[in-house]
């Protein structure tokens, strides 16, 4: 009777080291998977096989990233996809286990192993289409500022040839119809002076809106304290506040003026008059960042539907500035207000990048 049970305990205390042996393996191993990456995937796998070795009671075992013989790594999910094999040394004699539990551990880790893998591939092909993802993006923003580029020299070249050429005659037709109107005060000239001295006002703002001298001489501050001192004298009440450099990278500079330009003309035609305008120019370069604000205190177009604004064309200028920030990463944020005013904002960051 004693010899019985001290054979039970004998053999409850080899089953609870087996239980331990199985525990340890799977617990030491689970955790190294868990926190496995890209860069340290292959040791841990091979310390896993290792340990799969000894539990096994053989001297050694490893990965292979193929069919080969031993106990296949199936990746979690319906497709069952095999993504390598866990190699045991003299798997041969070995692969039948006496023990049951001790067959189903290993089928346990080597499910691990799989996930493992699993899933740092799929990290792997995320980042894979991240990278080419970001490069396509650069690639479009490259595209873009091209076509801007070329736009804004063909605007170069229009005002040039206007001013040199168009300008210059409706210049000297001015002069002359002036002088003759000086000698004729009746005559037929001195009603067609005001007219060409209109005609000649208006390809100025024409030569001015394509390419303002102000911009690239000065840049893009003087150039929007231009268009703010040609709102004034139309008798809106304008503020304007600027911090940070006046020069800001090019392709830059003449997004934001672009975007600037086309919310006063917005004011103009949609304001209803005369009213307060705020605005409001930002640059921190060390931190990347860039900030234009436009807000009137205008009618704007409150009480409006989006409809009847597409039937208008009043959108079309907010969908030109949006296209132009945001080729450049940037963000553009129109905001109408419940009793009138529009505020236009313009944010650029590329901090992150």
């Amino acid at each position: 009777m004693q010899s019985e049970t001290v054979s039970a305990l004998r053999d409850l205390y080899r089953a609870s080291e087996a239980r331990a042996a199985r525990l340890s393996l799977l617990f030491e191993a689970g955790r190294d998977l868990a926190f496995a990456d890209a860069a340290s995937l292959s040791a841990t796998l091979s310390q896993c096989a290792r340990r799969a070795a000894l539990f096994a009671g053989a001297a050694e075992g490893h990965v292979v990233f193929d069919e080969g013989e031993g106990i296949p790594l199936i990746a979690p999910g319906s497709a069952a996809r095999r993504v390598g094999t866990l190699v045991i040394e003299d798997w041969e004699n070995r692969r039948r286990l006496a023990d049951e539990e001790d067959r189903g551990a290993l089928d346990l880790l080597a499910r691990l192993m799989a996930t493992a893998i699993d899933r740092i591939d799929h990290a792997r092909e995320r980042e894979d289409l991240l990278g080419k993802l970001k490069d396509r993006e650069r690639q479009l923003e490259h595209l873009v500022g091209r076509i801007f580029s070329s736009q804004e020299d063909e605007r170069r070249r229009v005002a040039h040839d206007l001013h040199d050429g168009v300008a210059q005659t409706a210049a000297a037709l001015f002069r002359r119809l002036d002088a003759i109107s000086e000698r004729s005060p009746g005559s037929e000239a001195a009603a067609l002076a005001p007219i060409a001295r209109s005609l000649v006002g208006e390809l100025r703002g024409v030569i001015s809106g394509l390419r303002p001298t102000a911009l690239d001489d000065l840049g893009i501050s003087a150039a929007i304290s231009s268009m703010a001192d040609g709102l004034r004298q139309e008798g809106y009440d304008v503020t304007f506040r600027q911090a940070g450099p006046d020069r800001w990278p090019p392709v830059i500079e003449t997004a934001f003026f672009r975007i600037a330009q086309e919310a006063l003309t917005n004011i103009r035609k949609h304001a209803g008059g005369p009213c307060r305008v705020d605005i409001v120019l930002a640059a921190e370069p060390d931190l990347a960042r860039w900030h234009l604000r436009v807000k009137d205190n205008g009618k704007g177009l409150a009480g409006q539907n989006k409809e009847t604004l597409a039937e208008e064309g009043q959108k079309i200028g907010h969908e030109i500035m949006r296209e132009r920030i945001m080729a450049l990463g940037g963000e553009l944020i129109v905001r109408f207000g419940r009793e009138g005013g529009v505020e236009v904002r313009a944010l650029l960051e590329r901090g992150a990048g």
